[in-house]
């Protein structure tokens, strides 16, 4: 049964796709050609923090991301948000909705920001509306809001399964390992700009399908990347694992820029960064880290915690090039948060 009138709040945070999905083959129900493999980030470092508020004295529904109202007609909030219409709808709920979130990295930058922002929209929304979901039923609403958010909804390495069927019933989010299998995997994230990207990744995506025949033959390249680095991963073959990491992220992004008009996330730090993590890398004989981009110029360096202060050195002999690092453990997914509401009740409105 819902809980009108009570705030829920829950805290999670973005994944890195260590092997990525580009381009849908359902958009609505965003199906991906692809199965997907990620790690989801400790939230200690890289966090999103929703509140939602389902109440009968909200005469209109109203949603605020990091301090500022945003126009639910605009398209790209109204393709994200429908799923929680839908998941008021399937708890019978005639309310109205407020929803505060904020994060605490640059948001539509290529951190996946809305991937931590849905996951926790829905873990809070599923909590509000005592719908008493699964995990995997939450994945897959997730999924329809931004694809990478299912697998924010679990902790670990996380993989995301294509699926065939036409109504998505078989594409979700699994863990593969927990966030205990591995612990010394880390992900060194190199901030190189906090600007919006021109280019949203839903229509980054569109716009391959359309025009670049390759992105099928990506696709297929990447479902046998999944199979390998699960293996890998199981192994603790982190030289195998780091190969298949870079290589998958150099072909996604050699793919966008054979999109028409050509898709370029990346800049020049960026690439600097590449050049320095290859050098390590041929120095140290052996692969001891990979980097990975999505889409935006921001570096996620997945290493292991021996390597952490040689590779923090390497980015500080970048000087000017890199605005910020962090460093970030395996985080265990979306968790409800007590006495830490972003909305004021008796208000109804933001903190």
């Amino acid at each position: 049964m819902a809980a009108l009138d009570k705030v829920f709040t829950a805290r999670g945070s973005p994944n890195i796709a260590l092997i990525k999905y580009w381009g849908k083959r359902d958009e609505k129900l965003v199906l991906p050609w692809n199965s997907s493999l990620s790690i989801t980030l400790a939230d200690d470092v890289v966090n999103t923090t929703t509140s939602i508020v389902f109440s009968k004295k909200l005469t209109e529904d109203r949603l605020f991301i990091d301090g500022k109202r945003e126009d639910l007609k605009n398209k790209d909030i109204e393709e994200r948000l429908w799923i929680i219409e839908k998941m008021r709808n399937d708890a019978d709920v005639d309310a109205g909705f407020l929803v505060a979130s904020k994060n605490n990295f640059p948001a539509s930058s290529g951190m996946a920001s809305s991937a931590s922002g849905i996951a926790t929209l829905v873990t809070a929304a599923n909590a509000a509306l005592g719908s008493g979901l699964s995990k995997k039923e939450l994945s897959m609403i997730a999924r329809q809001g931004s694809g990478s958010a299912c697998r924010s909804i679990f902790g670990g390495i996380v993989e995301w399964h294509v699926g065939s069927r036409k109504d998505g019933s078989d594409s979700y989010a699994e863990q593969m390992f927990d966030e205990k299998y591995w612990p010394e995997i880390i992900d060194i994230i190199a901030i190189t700009s906090s600007e919006k990207k021109k280019v949203p990744s839903r229509a980054g995506m569109r716009q391959t399908v359309e025009t670049n025949p390759l992105f099928q033959s990506r696709a297929a390249s990447a479902e046998k990347r999944v199979e390998k680095a699960i293996i890998a991963y199981k192994e603790r073959d982190f030289g195998a694992l780091a190969e298949l990491i870079m290589a998958d992220s150099n072909e996604m992004h050699a793919l966008m820029m054979g999109t028409r008009p050509s898709i370029r996330y990346l800049n020049s730090a960026s690439y600097e960064i590449m050049e320095a993590i290859e050098e390590l890398n041929r120095e140290a004989g052996e692969n001891i880290a990979a980097y990975t981009f999505d889409a935006g110029p921001n570096a996620h360096i997945i290493t292991q915690e021996e390597f952490k202060d040689e590779i923090l050195w390497a980015l500080k002999e970048m000087k000017g090039k890199i605005m910020e690092t962090r460093v970030a453990g395996q985080g265990s997914g979306p968790s409800l948060l007590r006495g830490d509401s972003l909305i004021d009740l008796a208000r109804m409105a933001p903190k």
